[in-house]
């Protein structure tokens, strides 16, 4: 039990690292560049950045190999992406049906678009995306899933990494200190912010809805072989589908069922969260009747 609880810890050892590197880091940088972005953006930035760098030392240190992670070889690979974005695509779809339906999301009648104009929104959003995606994912669906799978048990892998995941959504401050204000301990004092944010009852629907992607994600991960590529797929689409369904569609604050959605996004929330459950439950009901059926990495 003592043992588990501390592999259940270690991720966030190396989460306050990146953190508490970052914070220093965040002050000298702001010196340099001067006032052009907020230290609370730059140390967010940059703690990303210091956490996709330790999956490097991570994977030498747990003696892992990229095949290890979930990377398949490049022509599987990006199989598995158009295949996951597929699957993002018909799973998240009918979130955005339901709500226009329910008048919860209604058409921004202020912008006016040209299939040009759309294109090019529609292609530098998927960029956007995929960027999100190649970060997010090799971080938390490929070594910390990993990692944690190979001291726990399966299922408080997924759960312990889908909780990382939602947590970090959140571990935001909104404070902009002035420059002139800057001392190498601001960061710390966002720190303290952005803690206590976790808090925050209000971020409650959209954190259960995070952490039911992030289930989501780890299962698709653990039941298919090397699949890390769908699960970039995956997300990429999600993310994708978010950012445009937020140029297009505004929230309707007067509807009835405004309840269904949080204000993280304006889609996350509880119908995200209902849904993915039934996703879930319905696909383990058709792994435990077609178990001779599993899907290998060979027939991706």
């Amino acid at each position: 039990m003592i043992k588990s609880v501390y592999y259940a810890l270690v991720p966030l050892l190396v989460l306050l690292g990146a953190i508490f590197i970052a914070c220093l880091a965040g002050y000298f940088i702001m010196l340099g560049i001067g006032e052009q972005f907020p230290l609370r953006k730059i140390i967010s930035k940059s703690t990303q950045f210091f956490l996709v760098l330790s999956i490097f030392p991570l994977m030498t240190y747990l003696k892992l190999k990229k095949e290890d992670i979930g990377f398949a070889g490049k022509a599987v690979f990006f199989k598995q992406l158009l295949q996951g974005f597929g699957l993002g695509f018909i799973t998240l779809l009918p979130v955005f049906i339901v709500l226009y339906v329910l008048d919860v999301n209604v058409v921004d009648q202020s912008r006016v678009w040209t299939a040009a104009l759309l294109a090019k929104k529609m292609a530098l959003t998927l960029l956007l995306a995929l960027i999100i995606s190649w970060i997010e994912e090799p971080l938390f669906r490929g070594i910390l899933l990993t990692g944690l799978q190979r001291k726990l048990s399966v299922t408080a892998a997924i759960i312990i990494s889908a909780t990382y995941y939602a947590v970090l959504h959140f571990l935001d401050a909104s404070t902009n200190i002035p420059y002139q204000e800057l001392t190498i301990l601001s960061g710390f004092e966002l720190l303290g912010e952005a803690f206590a944010n976790l808090l925050n009852p209000e971020i409650l629907p959209a954190f259960w809805a995070l952490i039911m992607v992030g289930i989501f994600l780890g299962i698709l991960r653990i039941r298919i072989k090397a699949s890390l590529g769908l699960c970039i797929g995956c997300h990429t689409c999600w993310v994708w589908q978010i950012k445009m369904s937020k140029s297009v569609f505004n929230t309707n604050f007067s509807s009835d069922y405004l309840y269904l959605v949080s204000s993280y996004d304006g889609v996350i929330g509880p119908l995200v969260t209902g849904w993915l459950s039934l996703a879930i439950i319905g696909f383990i009901l058709y792994r435990r009747i077609n178990k001779p059926a599993f899907i290998k990495e060979r027939e991706l």
